[in-house]
C-alpha cells in the first residue's frame, strides 16, 4: 500500500486539524497539507514522473519538506532524502547514483546541482510556487508492499555511499511496531524535527501523519535546546528524535537554566553510544521520557527498543546492565547473535548481530557484491558485534567496521583518508575516532608526511562535509601495521588513549 493514504485519511477525517508548524506558527492544516502534496504530485506527473522514478530532496528542515515528500509518493515515485549537511560533491554522487530526475533543494543547497538532475527546484522559490499551485493529482498512485518507497544512502566501509532500498512494507512494519514497542501516538501529540529529516527524525513522520498529530520544525532550522524547551512547553505532548549528543546538550542546558523540559512526552534516542552516566543524568533532569531505538538504514529504526520503563528503572537488580543494552527485539523482527559462519551462539556469547523480518531490506541499489556480504539466508548481517542475555536484552560491544559516530552522524575513515591522500605531501594516513565528551567521538588523522593543518582543512572542506573533517592531525613517522601490511587501528586508538 502507498503510505500516502495515511495522509489522505487524516485529511479526510479532519481537514481543519493543525498539521504543519514553523516555530509556533501553523502554516498548514491537514486539508492544506494534503492539497499541496497533491499539487506537487500533479506537477511531477506533468513532468513524466511516476512509478519507477526517483525524486531527491536536498533540503533543510522545513514544513515544505513533508509536502514535497508526500507529493512524490502520491505521484508513485520514490523519495531520495539527501542529508542537507553533505558537501555538494557528495550530494551529486547520491543524486546521480539514485537516478533522480528531479531535485527539490533549499536555497543555497541548489547551487551547482544543475548537472546532477534534469531539474532542480528551489524551495521556497518562484518555481515551487507554481508547483504547489499546479492542478492536483486526481488519485494516489497504487503501490505494492515490495515497491521502493525511500532510497536511503548510508556510507560503506569503502567510503562510497550505498543506496538502501526501503520498501513500503519495511516502512509499514516499522511504523506499526512503533506504538507496539516504543510509544503511542495520539492526535494531540506533536513531533519536533530538531534532527535532519533525511534520517531518523524524518522517517518517523509516518506514524504521526497517520494519527493526525502536529509536525513542528524549529524556526532556527536546527538544534537549539532552549528553543526545544520553549516549543515543548508551548505545544505540549511533544515527541522528539535525538542523537545521544543532543540529549547530553539538552541536559546541560536544562541544568544551567533551570528548565524542566515541560511538554516533552517522549525523547527517542539513537544513532550512537549513550553512556550510562549521561542517560541517568538526563532521566534525573527530565523524568521518564526516554526510549532507546537500535536500527540501521538496512533495518530502519527497527531492530530493538529499550523501553522508557527500562531506561528509567533503578529498582531492578540488573538495571545497570539493562541500561547499557539497546533493549529487546521489536515485534516484527528476529534478532540473533551469530558466530563467524552465521550460526547461532548461546546467550551471553559475543558475536555478530543478525536480524530478519519485514523491516529488513532486500538489498542495496545496483550493488550485488554488498548484497551478497550483507544478506545471508534471509538474515541481515549488521556488522555490529554484541551479545544477547537470557532475557533477550541486546548489548552492543563494538563495531566490526571502523565507522566513527560524531554528533549522531556517521563518518567512514576511508572516505576521509582518500581525500587526504590527494595531497602530494602526505605519504600515508589513517583516520580513527577518539572519545569526545560532547560529540561522542571526534575524527583524528594520523599522518605520515608533512602536516599543514590549514591546507589539509581546506582540502577536506572542498571535498567532504564539514563534520567529517579531522579535528586533529597527528604526525607520525610510520603507521603501525601487521605482517600483512594492514594498518593496526587498535594500536592508533591506544596511542590516543596514552596521549
Amino acid at each position: 500500500m502507498n503510505l500516502a493514504h495515511w495522509l489522505a485519511r487524516s485529511a479526510t477525517q479532519d481537514p481543519t486539524r493543525p498539521a504543519l508548524f514553523f516555530g509556533r506558527d501553523c502554516v498548514a492544516d491537514y486539508g492544506t497539507f494534503f492539497g499541496r502534496a497533491r499539487a506537487v504530485a500533479g506537477w511531477l506527473q506533468a513532468q513524466g514522473i511516476g512509478p519507477g522514478d526517483q525524486v531527491a530532496i536536498f533540503m533543510k528542515n522545513t514544513p515544505d519538506y513533508l509536502i514535497v515528500f508526500y507529493g512524490i509518493w502520491i505521484a508513485g515515485a520514490a523519495v531520495v532524502p539527501v542529508n542537507a549537511k553533505l558537501h555538494l560533491r557528495e550530494a551529486e554522487y547520491i543524486i546521480g547514483h539514485a537516478g533522480a530526475r528531479i531535485v527539490f533543494a533549499s536555497p543555497g543547497q541548489d547551487e551547482g546541482l544543475t548537472d546532477a538532475a534534469a531539474a532542480v527546484i528551489s524551495v521556497p522559490g518562484p518555481v515551487f510556487e507554481e508547483v504547489i499551485a499546479h492542478e492536483p493529482a486526481r488519485n494516489i498512485v497504487s503501490r505494492d508492499p515490495g515497491d521502493l518507497a525511500w532510497l536511503f544512502y548510508t556510507s560503506g566501509t569503502t567510503g562510497r555511499p550505498k543506496g538502501v532500498m526501503i520498501t513500503f512494507r519495511m516502512l509499514t512494519s516499522m511504523s506499526l511496531c512503533y506504538p507496539l514497542d516504543a510509544d503511542q501516538v495520539l492526535p494531540g501529540d506533536a513531533t519536533l524535527y530538531a534532527a535532519p529529516m533525511s534520517h531518523g527524525a524524518g522517517i518517523y513522520n509516518m506514524m504521526h501523519v497517520r494519527a493526525g498529530a502536529r509536525h513542528v520544525c524549529p524556526s532556527s532550522g536546527g538544534f537549539d535546546p532552549a528553543e526545544i524547551f520553549d516549543l515543548a512547553a508551548h505545544f505540549g505532548s511533544v515527541q522528539l528524535f535525538a542523537a545521544p549528543t543532543m540529549v547530553q546538550r539538552m541536559t546541560r542546558v536544562a541544568r544551567a537554566s533551570g528548565a524542566s523540559g515541560e511538554g516533552l512526552r517522549t525523547v527517542i534516542y539513537a544513532g550512537g553510544p549513550m553512556y550510562n552516566a549521561d542517560i541517568i543524568d538526563a532521566v534525573d533532569t527530565f523524568g521518564p521520557v526516554f526510549v532507546q531505538i537500535y536500527g540501521q538504514g538496512e533495518c530502519p529504526m527497527g531492530i530493538t527498543v529499550l523501553s522508557r520503563h527500562d531506561v528509567a528503572d533503578r529498582s531492578h537488580p540488573n538495571w545497570a546492565a539493562r541500561l547499557q543494552s539497546v533493549g529487546r527485539a521489536q515485534s516484527a523482527v528476529e534478532v540473533m547473535i551469530g558466530d563467524s559462519n552465521g550460526g547461532p551462539v548461546p546467550a551471553g556469547t559475543h558475536g555478530e548481530i543478525m536480524v530478519r523480518g519485514d523491516t529488513v531490506m532486500h538489498g542495496y541499489r545496483n550493488n550485488p557484491e554488498a548484497n551478497a556480504k550483507t544478506l545471508k539466508d534471509g538474515w541481515l548481517m549488521t556488522g555490529d558485534m554484541g551479545f544477547l542475555d537470557a532475557e533477550g536484552y541486546l548489548t552492543l560491544q563494538d563495531r566490526s567496521k571502523d565507522m566513527i559516530i560524531t554528533g549522531g552522524s556517521n563518518v567512514y575513515p576511508r572516505e576521509v583518508e582518500e581525500v587526504l591522500l590527494t595531497d602530494p605531501a602526505i605519504e600515508e594516513v589513517s583516520v580513527v575516532g577518539q572519545t569526545h565528551p560532547e560529540w561522542g567521538e571526534e575524527v583524528v588523522a594520523f599522518v605520515v608526511g608533512e602536516v599543514d593543518e590549514a591546507r589539509l582543512d581546506r582540502l577536506c572542506l572542498d571535498n567532504i562535509a564539514r563534520f567529517k573533517r579531522p579535528k586533529r592531525y597527528i604526525r607520525i613517522d610510520e603507521l603501525p601495521k601487521n605482517n600483512y601490511g594492514k594498518v593496526l587501528k587498535t594500536t592508533l586508538r591506544a596511542m590516543l588513549g596514552e596521549s
